[in-house]
Protein backbone atom coordinates (compact mmCIF):
# COMPACT_ATOMS: atom_id res chain seq x y z
CA UNK A 1 0.00 0.00 0.00
CA UNK A 2 1.59 3.41 -1.06
CA UNK A 3 2.44 5.88 1.39
CA UNK A 4 1.49 9.07 1.75
CA UNK A 5 3.79 11.78 0.10
CA UNK A 6 2.60 14.46 2.78
CA UNK A 7 2.11 12.75 6.16
CA UNK A 8 4.29 9.68 7.25
CA UNK A 9 4.29 8.96 11.28
CA UNK A 10 3.04 12.27 12.01
CA UNK A 11 6.12 14.02 9.98
CA UNK A 12 5.15 16.27 7.43
CA UNK A 13 7.07 15.19 3.85
CA UNK A 14 5.84 17.93 1.66
CA UNK A 15 9.09 20.12 1.89
CA UNK A 16 12.08 17.73 3.22
CA UNK A 17 14.43 19.81 0.81
CA UNK A 18 15.42 23.41 1.53
CA UNK A 19 15.34 25.23 -2.22
CA UNK A 20 17.88 27.47 -2.63
CA UNK A 21 17.39 30.88 -1.08
CA UNK A 22 18.91 32.38 -4.64
CA UNK A 23 14.59 31.84 -5.54
CA UNK A 24 13.33 33.97 -3.01
CA UNK A 25 15.29 36.65 -4.80
CA UNK A 26 14.03 38.02 -8.16
CA UNK A 27 10.54 37.70 -7.57
CA UNK A 28 11.04 33.99 -8.92
CA UNK A 29 8.47 32.11 -6.52
CA UNK A 30 5.78 35.14 -6.74
CA UNK A 31 2.66 34.79 -8.92
CA UNK A 32 3.86 36.34 -12.15
CA UNK A 33 1.54 38.40 -14.27
CA UNK A 34 2.00 36.24 -17.29
CA UNK A 35 0.31 33.77 -15.01
CA UNK A 36 -2.22 35.87 -13.90
CA UNK A 37 -2.98 37.09 -17.11
CA UNK A 38 -3.05 33.79 -18.64
CA UNK A 39 -5.61 33.16 -21.17
CA UNK A 40 -6.63 29.80 -19.30
CA UNK A 41 -7.92 32.48 -16.88
CA UNK A 42 -9.39 34.82 -18.69
CA UNK A 43 -12.81 34.20 -20.63
CA UNK A 44 -12.32 32.24 -23.73
CA UNK A 45 -13.64 34.43 -25.87
CA UNK A 46 -10.97 37.41 -24.89
CA UNK A 47 -8.17 38.92 -27.05
CA UNK A 48 -5.29 38.05 -25.85
CA UNK A 49 -3.45 41.95 -26.64
CA UNK A 50 -1.08 41.33 -23.74
CA UNK A 51 1.36 38.51 -24.13
CA UNK A 52 3.99 39.42 -26.90
CA UNK A 53 3.93 37.12 -29.30
CA UNK A 54 2.01 36.52 -32.24
CA UNK A 55 -0.81 34.98 -34.08
CA UNK A 56 0.66 33.95 -37.68
CA UNK A 57 2.88 31.96 -38.51
CA UNK A 58 6.90 33.21 -39.23
CA UNK A 59 7.54 33.34 -43.22
CA UNK A 60 7.24 30.27 -45.47
CA UNK A 61 10.42 30.30 -46.82
CA UNK A 62 11.86 30.43 -43.37
CA UNK A 63 9.53 27.52 -42.09
CA UNK A 64 10.37 25.35 -45.59
CA UNK A 65 14.00 26.23 -44.60
CA UNK A 66 12.95 24.35 -40.96
CA UNK A 67 11.30 21.53 -42.87
CA UNK A 68 14.71 21.18 -44.96
CA UNK A 69 16.68 21.08 -42.02
CA UNK A 70 14.70 18.70 -40.11
CA UNK A 71 14.42 16.22 -42.90
CA UNK A 72 18.24 16.06 -43.31
CA UNK A 73 21.16 14.34 -40.84
CA UNK A 74 23.43 16.40 -39.07
CA UNK A 75 20.94 19.48 -38.58
CA UNK A 76 18.98 16.73 -36.09
CA UNK A 77 22.14 16.37 -33.88
CA UNK A 78 24.33 18.79 -31.75
CA UNK A 79 26.06 22.00 -33.04
CA UNK A 80 28.77 23.45 -31.56
CA UNK A 81 28.46 25.47 -28.73
CA UNK A 82 29.03 28.62 -30.58
CA UNK A 83 26.56 27.66 -32.96
CA UNK A 84 26.09 26.61 -35.66
CA UNK A 85 28.84 27.92 -38.81
CA UNK A 86 26.23 28.88 -41.58
CA UNK A 87 24.37 30.85 -38.69
CA UNK A 88 27.17 32.17 -37.20
CA UNK A 89 27.95 33.70 -41.22
CA UNK A 90 24.57 34.56 -42.17
CA UNK A 91 24.55 37.05 -38.55
CA UNK A 92 28.42 38.00 -39.78
CA UNK A 93 27.08 39.02 -43.25
CA UNK A 94 23.60 40.91 -42.05
CA UNK A 95 25.33 42.78 -39.19
CA UNK A 96 28.84 43.52 -40.27
CA UNK A 97 27.53 46.49 -41.87
CA UNK A 98 25.44 47.52 -39.08
CA UNK A 99 28.06 47.22 -36.87
CA UNK A 100 30.94 48.83 -39.47
CA UNK A 101 32.98 46.04 -38.65
CA UNK A 102 34.46 42.51 -39.96
CA UNK A 103 33.00 40.28 -37.28
CA UNK A 104 34.82 37.37 -36.52
CA UNK A 105 32.66 33.94 -36.52
CA UNK A 106 34.69 32.44 -33.75
CA UNK A 107 35.45 34.98 -31.31
CA UNK A 108 32.78 37.76 -31.50
CA UNK A 109 29.67 36.15 -32.18
CA UNK A 110 27.56 32.90 -29.91
CA UNK A 111 24.45 31.58 -30.80
CA UNK A 112 22.28 31.39 -28.11
CA UNK A 113 19.38 29.42 -27.08
CA UNK A 114 16.83 32.73 -27.29
CA UNK A 115 17.92 36.26 -26.18
CA UNK A 116 16.96 35.24 -22.62
CA UNK A 117 19.22 32.75 -22.05
CA UNK A 118 22.02 34.34 -24.05
CA UNK A 119 21.79 37.71 -21.45
CA UNK A 120 21.94 34.57 -18.36
CA UNK A 121 25.20 33.27 -19.81
CA UNK A 122 26.46 36.70 -19.84
CA UNK A 123 25.33 37.93 -15.78
CA UNK A 124 26.72 34.04 -15.09
CA UNK A 125 30.31 35.08 -16.85
CA UNK A 126 30.40 38.15 -15.65
CA UNK A 127 28.58 38.81 -11.80
CA UNK A 128 30.15 37.91 -8.28
CA UNK A 129 27.92 38.33 -5.62
CA UNK A 130 27.02 41.49 -4.89
CA UNK A 131 27.69 42.89 -8.01
CA UNK A 132 25.03 45.40 -8.98
CA UNK A 133 23.28 45.70 -12.47
CA UNK A 134 21.59 48.77 -13.27
CA UNK A 135 18.54 48.50 -15.30
CA UNK A 136 15.76 51.21 -16.87
CA UNK A 137 12.31 50.71 -15.36
CA UNK A 138 10.06 49.75 -16.66
CA UNK A 139 12.24 46.86 -17.04
CA UNK A 140 12.22 43.73 -19.43
CA UNK A 141 10.60 41.50 -16.13
CA UNK A 142 13.26 38.44 -16.71
CA UNK A 143 16.20 40.72 -16.60
CA UNK A 144 15.52 40.67 -12.44
CA UNK A 145 15.78 36.85 -11.70
CA UNK A 146 18.28 36.69 -14.12
CA UNK A 147 20.71 39.11 -12.05
CA UNK A 148 19.04 37.97 -8.60
CA UNK A 149 20.03 34.07 -9.57
CA UNK A 150 23.75 35.02 -10.91
CA UNK A 151 24.20 36.78 -7.30
CA UNK A 152 23.64 40.44 -8.94
CA UNK A 153 21.74 43.47 -7.10
CA UNK A 154 19.51 45.37 -9.54
CA UNK A 155 19.49 48.99 -8.91
CA UNK A 156 16.46 50.79 -10.84
CA UNK A 157 16.67 53.93 -12.43
CA UNK A 158 12.93 54.94 -14.42
CA UNK A 159 12.63 56.41 -17.24
CA UNK A 160 10.34 58.91 -16.78
CA UNK A 161 7.10 59.95 -18.74
CA UNK A 162 5.73 63.18 -19.80
CA UNK A 163 4.14 64.94 -16.87
CA UNK A 164 0.31 66.10 -17.36
CA UNK A 165 1.01 66.10 -21.26
CA UNK A 166 -1.47 67.44 -23.04
CA UNK A 167 -2.28 66.62 -26.98
CA UNK A 168 -0.07 63.14 -28.00
CA UNK A 169 2.69 61.86 -26.59
CA UNK A 170 5.80 59.37 -27.61
CA UNK A 171 7.92 57.20 -26.49
CA UNK A 172 10.39 59.44 -26.84
CA UNK A 173 8.87 61.92 -24.73
CA UNK A 174 9.93 59.00 -21.48
CA UNK A 175 13.40 60.52 -20.69
CA UNK A 176 16.60 59.41 -18.31
CA UNK A 177 17.87 62.20 -15.59
CA UNK A 178 21.47 61.80 -16.12
CA UNK A 179 21.74 63.35 -12.41
CA UNK A 180 19.62 60.20 -10.92
CA UNK A 181 21.52 57.53 -13.24
CA UNK A 182 25.02 58.77 -11.61
CA UNK A 183 23.71 58.86 -8.19
CA UNK A 184 22.85 54.95 -8.44
CA UNK A 185 26.28 53.89 -9.29
CA UNK A 186 28.29 53.04 -6.22
CA UNK A 187 31.87 51.04 -6.26
CA UNK A 188 30.06 48.15 -6.70
CA UNK A 189 28.55 48.78 -9.96
CA UNK A 190 29.57 46.31 -12.79
CA UNK A 191 26.64 46.48 -15.64
CA UNK A 192 24.60 48.48 -17.41
CA UNK A 193 21.18 46.91 -19.07
CA UNK A 194 20.09 49.38 -22.05
CA UNK A 195 17.40 48.15 -24.07
CA UNK A 196 16.58 49.74 -27.58
CA UNK A 197 13.97 49.77 -29.01
CA UNK A 198 12.23 49.37 -25.54
CA UNK A 199 10.13 47.05 -23.69
CA UNK A 200 7.42 48.07 -23.07
CA UNK A 201 7.67 51.46 -23.49
CA UNK A 202 8.59 51.12 -27.41
CA UNK A 203 11.27 54.11 -27.22
CA UNK A 204 14.24 54.05 -29.61
CA UNK A 205 17.22 55.49 -27.45
CA UNK A 206 18.33 58.32 -29.41
CA UNK A 207 22.08 58.89 -29.97
CA UNK A 208 22.44 61.87 -27.28
CA UNK A 209 20.93 59.52 -24.99
CA UNK A 210 23.68 56.83 -25.70
CA UNK A 211 26.16 58.77 -25.64
CA UNK A 212 25.29 60.02 -22.18
CA UNK A 213 24.75 56.29 -21.06
CA UNK A 214 28.16 55.50 -23.04
CA UNK A 215 29.85 58.52 -20.72
CA UNK A 216 28.97 56.75 -17.74
CA UNK A 217 30.02 53.24 -18.65
CA UNK A 218 33.39 54.32 -19.54
CA UNK A 219 33.62 56.66 -16.49
CA UNK A 220 33.01 53.66 -14.10
CA UNK A 221 34.17 51.00 -16.17
CA UNK A 222 30.59 49.27 -16.56
CA UNK A 223 29.66 46.46 -19.01
CA UNK A 224 27.32 47.23 -21.05
CA UNK A 225 24.18 44.80 -22.01
CA UNK A 226 22.71 46.42 -24.92
CA UNK A 227 19.23 44.38 -26.15
CA UNK A 228 17.90 45.25 -29.36
CA UNK A 229 15.87 42.37 -30.01
CA UNK A 230 13.62 44.54 -31.86
CA UNK A 231 15.83 46.52 -34.08
CA UNK A 232 14.00 45.41 -36.76
CA UNK A 233 10.94 47.07 -35.69
CA UNK A 234 11.34 50.84 -35.54
CA UNK A 235 8.82 53.55 -36.56
CA UNK A 236 8.51 57.38 -38.20
CA UNK A 237 11.97 57.26 -39.80
CA UNK A 238 13.77 56.45 -36.84
CA UNK A 239 17.33 55.93 -36.46
CA UNK A 240 18.44 52.67 -34.36
CA UNK A 241 21.77 53.24 -33.11
CA UNK A 242 23.83 50.29 -31.70
CA UNK A 243 26.01 51.75 -28.52
CA UNK A 244 28.65 49.25 -29.61
CA UNK A 245 29.81 51.69 -32.56
CA UNK A 246 29.87 54.35 -30.24
CA UNK A 247 33.32 55.93 -29.88
CA UNK A 248 35.03 53.18 -27.56
CA UNK A 249 32.44 51.44 -26.79
CA UNK A 250 32.60 47.86 -28.63
CA UNK A 251 35.29 46.78 -25.90
CA UNK A 252 32.45 46.80 -23.32
CA UNK A 253 29.32 46.46 -25.32
CA UNK A 254 27.57 42.98 -25.71
CA UNK A 255 24.61 43.40 -28.33
CA UNK A 256 21.80 40.70 -27.92
CA UNK A 257 19.97 39.24 -30.72
CA UNK A 258 16.47 37.88 -31.36
CA UNK A 259 15.51 35.68 -34.30
CA UNK A 260 11.86 34.79 -33.02
CA UNK A 261 11.37 38.48 -32.79
CA UNK A 262 12.82 39.40 -36.27
CA UNK A 263 11.09 36.46 -38.18
CA UNK A 264 7.77 35.95 -35.81
CA UNK A 265 8.69 32.83 -34.63
CA UNK A 266 9.91 33.69 -30.32
CA UNK A 267 9.00 29.82 -29.49
CA UNK A 268 12.06 28.74 -31.96
CA UNK A 269 14.93 30.12 -28.71
CA UNK A 270 17.37 31.12 -31.23
CA UNK A 271 18.96 34.48 -30.53
CA UNK A 272 22.86 35.63 -30.97
CA UNK A 273 25.18 37.98 -28.62
CA UNK A 274 27.83 39.77 -30.66
CA UNK A 275 30.89 41.80 -28.99
CA UNK A 276 34.51 41.52 -28.24
CA UNK A 277 36.41 38.46 -27.50
CA UNK A 278 37.00 39.58 -23.97
CA UNK A 279 32.93 39.40 -23.72
CA UNK A 280 31.62 36.70 -25.90
CA UNK A 281 34.70 33.80 -24.74
CA UNK A 282 33.76 34.09 -21.11
CA UNK A 283 29.82 33.81 -22.16
CA UNK A 284 30.99 30.45 -24.25
CA UNK A 285 32.19 28.97 -21.48
CA UNK A 286 28.85 29.47 -19.28
CA UNK A 287 26.35 28.68 -22.34
CA UNK A 288 28.10 25.49 -22.74
CA UNK A 289 27.15 24.50 -18.95
CA UNK A 290 23.85 26.02 -18.99
CA UNK A 291 22.83 24.19 -22.49
CA UNK A 292 25.75 23.30 -24.58
CA UNK A 293 24.10 23.79 -27.93
CA UNK A 294 20.90 25.81 -29.42
CA UNK A 295 18.37 23.45 -31.07
CA UNK A 296 19.92 23.25 -34.25
CA UNK A 297 17.54 22.60 -37.24
CA UNK A 298 16.09 25.86 -36.30
CA UNK A 299 19.71 27.52 -36.37
CA UNK A 300 19.34 26.43 -39.99
CA UNK A 301 16.00 27.81 -40.37
CA UNK A 302 17.69 31.20 -38.89
CA UNK A 303 20.26 31.42 -40.80
CA UNK A 304 17.54 31.05 -44.12
CA UNK A 305 16.24 33.73 -43.14
CA UNK A 306 18.85 36.26 -42.11
CA UNK A 307 20.39 35.15 -45.69
CA UNK A 308 17.68 36.16 -47.98
CA UNK A 309 16.13 38.88 -45.56
CA UNK A 310 17.94 41.80 -47.67
CA UNK A 311 16.87 40.43 -51.39
CA UNK A 312 13.37 39.87 -50.17
CA UNK A 313 13.37 43.06 -48.59
CA UNK A 314 11.52 41.45 -45.94
CA UNK A 315 12.30 43.69 -42.77
CA UNK A 316 11.05 46.52 -44.81
CA UNK A 317 8.18 45.06 -45.39
CA UNK A 318 7.68 43.73 -41.61
CA UNK A 319 7.88 47.33 -40.93
CA UNK A 320 5.29 48.97 -42.95
CA UNK A 321 2.75 46.09 -41.50
CA UNK A 322 3.92 46.47 -38.16
CA UNK A 323 3.16 50.45 -37.85
CA UNK A 324 -0.38 49.21 -39.95
CA UNK A 325 -1.26 47.43 -36.77
CA UNK A 326 0.23 49.30 -34.19
CA UNK A 327 -2.40 52.26 -36.54
CA UNK A 328 -5.45 49.95 -35.94
CA UNK A 329 -4.61 50.42 -32.20
CA UNK A 330 -3.84 53.83 -31.89
CA UNK A 331 -6.60 54.74 -33.42
CA UNK A 332 -9.05 52.61 -31.18
CA UNK A 333 -7.52 55.30 -28.72
CA UNK A 334 -8.40 58.08 -30.30
CA UNK A 335 -11.76 57.53 -30.67
CA UNK A 336 -11.67 56.76 -26.76
CA UNK A 337 -10.20 59.98 -26.46
CA UNK A 338 -7.86 58.23 -24.41
CA UNK A 339 -4.06 59.13 -23.70
CA UNK A 340 -1.43 56.82 -25.25
CA UNK A 341 2.63 56.54 -25.89
CA UNK A 342 2.95 56.40 -29.25
CA UNK A 343 5.70 53.54 -29.73
CA UNK A 344 8.39 54.42 -31.74
CA UNK A 345 9.70 50.95 -31.76
CA UNK A 346 9.13 47.77 -30.89
CA UNK A 347 5.51 45.84 -30.97
CA UNK A 348 3.53 47.59 -27.53
CA UNK A 349 1.38 50.79 -26.22
CA UNK A 350 1.16 52.30 -23.05
CA UNK A 351 -2.39 52.90 -22.68
CA UNK A 352 -2.69 55.43 -20.04
CA UNK A 353 -5.54 53.70 -17.74
CA UNK A 354 -5.77 55.59 -14.60
CA UNK A 355 -9.27 56.90 -15.78
CA UNK A 356 -10.55 53.69 -16.51
CA UNK A 357 -13.33 53.54 -13.29
CA UNK A 358 -14.70 49.97 -11.95
CA UNK A 359 -16.62 49.20 -8.73
CA UNK A 360 -14.86 49.12 -5.37
CA UNK A 361 -17.14 45.53 -4.65
CA UNK A 362 -15.97 44.26 -8.23
CA UNK A 363 -15.46 40.85 -7.75
CA UNK A 364 -11.61 40.72 -8.76
CA UNK A 365 -9.64 37.46 -7.85
CA UNK A 366 -6.82 37.09 -4.66
CA UNK A 367 -4.07 37.02 -7.50
CA UNK A 368 -5.21 40.79 -8.58
CA UNK A 369 -5.92 42.12 -5.38
CA UNK A 370 -2.78 43.86 -3.54
CA UNK A 371 -1.68 44.76 -6.26
CA UNK A 372 -1.26 47.67 -7.91
CA UNK A 373 -4.60 49.74 -9.14
CA UNK A 374 -3.06 48.78 -12.90
CA UNK A 375 -3.45 44.84 -12.23
CA UNK A 376 -7.36 46.02 -11.33
CA UNK A 377 -8.02 48.00 -14.05
CA UNK A 378 -6.68 45.78 -16.88
CA UNK A 379 -8.43 42.55 -15.06
CA UNK A 380 -11.87 44.50 -15.34
CA UNK A 381 -10.79 45.48 -18.97
CA UNK A 382 -10.23 41.99 -19.55
CA UNK A 383 -13.89 40.86 -18.46
CA UNK A 384 -15.57 43.51 -19.05
CA UNK A 385 -14.46 44.48 -22.65
CA UNK A 386 -13.04 41.30 -23.40
CA UNK A 387 -9.53 42.48 -24.03
CA UNK A 388 -6.74 41.42 -22.22
CA UNK A 389 -3.26 43.29 -21.55
CA UNK A 390 -0.39 43.91 -19.40
CA UNK A 391 -0.22 46.20 -16.33
CA UNK A 392 2.96 47.83 -16.32
CA UNK A 393 3.46 48.30 -12.57
CA UNK A 394 5.09 44.65 -13.13
CA UNK A 395 7.83 45.90 -14.64
CA UNK A 396 8.99 48.36 -12.01
CA UNK A 397 10.38 47.73 -8.41
CA UNK A 398 8.02 48.60 -5.70
CA UNK A 399 9.57 51.89 -4.97
CA UNK A 400 9.12 53.12 -8.47
CA UNK A 401 5.45 50.95 -9.16
CA UNK A 402 3.74 53.70 -8.77
CA UNK A 403 4.69 55.05 -11.93
CA UNK A 404 3.66 51.89 -13.75
CA UNK A 405 0.28 52.14 -12.20
CA UNK A 406 -0.78 54.70 -14.62
CA UNK A 407 -0.05 52.23 -17.79
CA UNK A 408 -1.35 48.74 -19.45
CA UNK A 409 0.60 47.61 -21.86
CA UNK A 410 -1.30 46.30 -25.88
CA UNK A 411 0.46 44.45 -28.02
CA UNK A 412 0.04 44.68 -31.66
CA UNK A 413 2.37 41.82 -32.81
CA UNK A 414 -1.13 39.91 -33.85
CA UNK A 415 -3.19 39.86 -37.40
CA UNK A 416 -5.41 43.41 -38.58
CA UNK A 417 -8.01 41.19 -38.11
CA UNK A 418 -7.45 40.41 -34.73
CA UNK A 419 -6.68 43.92 -33.96
CA UNK A 420 -10.03 45.34 -35.86
CA UNK A 421 -11.86 43.40 -33.80
CA UNK A 422 -10.05 44.14 -30.29
CA UNK A 423 -10.55 47.74 -31.25
CA UNK A 424 -14.27 47.67 -31.82
CA UNK A 425 -14.34 45.67 -28.35
CA UNK A 426 -12.42 48.70 -26.54
CA UNK A 427 -14.99 50.81 -27.75
CA UNK A 428 -16.83 49.48 -24.90
CA UNK A 429 -14.35 51.60 -22.37
CA UNK A 430 -16.08 54.14 -23.12
CA UNK A 431 -18.65 54.01 -20.52
CA UNK A 432 -16.26 53.08 -17.98
CA UNK A 433 -13.91 56.36 -18.36
CA UNK A 434 -13.87 59.56 -16.02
Amino acid sequence: MALSTKITNGQDRSNLIPFSSRLREGRALAQDVWSIFNVANLPEDCINLGQGYMNFPPPKWVTDAADTALRSVAPNHYSHPRGRIRLREAIKKFYDPLFGRNLDVESQILVTSGANEGQYSVFTAFLEQGDEVIMFEPFFDQYLPSVTFNGGKPVYVPLHPPKAAEGKTTSNDWTIDFDELRRTITPRAKMIIVNTPHNPVGKVFTRAELEGIAAVAEEFNLLVMSDEVYDCLVFDEKEHIRIATLPGMWDRTVTVGSAGKAFAATGWRVGWLIGPPSIIQPTLAATTRIVFCTNSPLQEAAAAGLEQARERKFFETQREEYAARRAILTDAFDRLGMKYTLPEGSYFVLLDISNVQFPDDYPFPQSVLGRGRDFRACWFIALEVGVSSIPVSEFYCEEHANIGEAYGRFAFCKDEGTLRKAAERLQGLKKYLK
